[in-house]
């Protein structure tokens, strides 16, 4: 199974009270609604973030093939969050235009307009080479909009449907409540596979759309409401965080194959699992295929010439890899059922881990979980590495 992470090749969130600041490069992704008393109407903000093109279909073409499934799942984690109280909706779209990363934060003194803000999509002001995001709905084309009224025109454009004959779903959404775990997950596997097909010269009858990137937002009806009562704020780490918690597209996809060969099955929980070739340091762009060496803790005495205590056995299907940060405890790859499975062949089990999207300079643990003679286990024997730059 296959878990691939990148990280973003830009992001910025947009303020509606600060229309031309941009935050290219602060640590904080943020979308959220204000009502201040020095202004009648609610303050709002959205964050963009973009992956690169490139690097997807790269994954797609060389790594899963341009024919097979594959999900793709936004995941952003929270710094902070307040206000949400109520459940409330937040939407994914897919960018409609280009747009500039800049190399501001949140409230420079002065404010840098060298970026993307709710006014501009390229930089801000009105020196020559200034782009502004669209407001008329008139020139936007069809299934694409903005924020038109009063002090909200501009905060991007965006897709809101196509006329694809996939029906792909453009529009992804997530709920969040007051107790709820606040990390973004959001399966947006139907927006990256029609950037994909219109990368590709359209393939698979999807329409046109380019990858300029995600929208991230609050529903309409939070966004611009003017209640003190509703005021929902969550702020996310960016691509520029200090922190681990950078965020990512993770694209996922069954690459197991199962054949056992004359391995001789597992047959009892009491085992001895082995990770075989782990030199303990990766660099960050490599890809490893760990085996596993696993044995009974009490094999059966018979009279054979090899020695029982080096006979490979197989651990059954749908046993699970998975790993964590080794300072933390946290899970970097979950168990999955679907994407984390472990394959097999004639020489043992085994399962590839790409490195990309896994921190320089940390250390990590691998976990293995697997069901033998009813019992479920989770073997945590030290199965340790760290991964460097390169």
């Amino acid at each position: 199974m296959a878990v691939y992470k990148l990280f973003p090749l830009q992001d910025a969130s947009m303020y509606s009270f600060y229309p031309y600041m941009n935050t290219g490069i602060d640590p904080i992704i943020e979308i959220g609604n204000l009502n201040v008393n020095i202004n009648p109407v609610p303050q709002v903000f959205r964050y963009l973030i973009e992956f690169d093109q490139n690097e997807i279909n790269s994954v797609v073409n060389t790594k899963i093939g341009a024919t097979k499934a594959f999900n793709s799942v936004l995941k952003a984690y929270i710094a902070n969050a307040q206000g949400v109280i109520f459940d409330t909706e937040l939407e994914i779209y897919p960018i409609s235009g280009s747009w500039n990363n800049g190399s501001g934060t949140y409230l420079d003194s002065p404010f840098t307009t060298n970026g993307v803000s709710w006014k501009a999509r390229t930089f801000s002001g009105s020196g020559a080479g200034a782009i502004n995001w669209l407001t008329d709905p008139a020139g936007l084309g069809t299934y694409v909009t903005a924020s038109f009224s009063g002090s909200f025109q501009g905060g991007g454009n965006w897709f809101t449907g196509s006329s694809d004959t996939n029906n792909p779903n453009i529009e992804v959404t997530q709920s969040f409540a007051l107790r709820s775990d606040k990390d973004l997950r959001a399966d947006v596997s139907d927006i990256v596979n029609v950037w994909y097909s219109s990368s590709n010269g359209n393939i698979g009858g999807h329409t046109d759309i380019q990858n300029e990137g995600f929208i991230v937002k609050w529903e309409n009806a939070i966004e611009f409401n003017t209640s003190d009562a509703i005021q929902p704020i969550m702020q996310f780490y960016s691509v520029d965080t200090n922190t681990i918690y950078p965020p990512v597209l993770e694209i996922q996809w069954d690459d197991q194959v199962f054949e056992t060969g004359s391995l001789p099955p597992l047959q009892t929980a009491d085992m001895f699992v082995a990770l075989d070739n782990n030199p303990g340091v990766f660099y960050s762009e490599s890809i490893n295929r760990f085996r596993l060496n696993v044995r009974p803790d009490y094999p059966v005495r018979i009279f054979q010439t090899a020695s029982i205590d080096t006979i490979n056995h197989y651990l059954p299907d749908g046993s699970l890899w998975a790993i964590k940060d080794l300072d933390t405890n946290e899970f970097v790859v979950n168990f999955d059922d679907s994407y984390t499975k472990i394959s097999c062949d004639s020489q043992s089990n085994s399962f590839d881990v790409y490195m990309t999207g896994l921190q320089p300079e940390r250390y990590y643990k691998i976990l293995i979980q697997t069901t033998v003679s009813g019992s479920t286990l989770v073997k945590d024997d030290n199965y340790y590495f760290k991964i460097v730059n390169g």
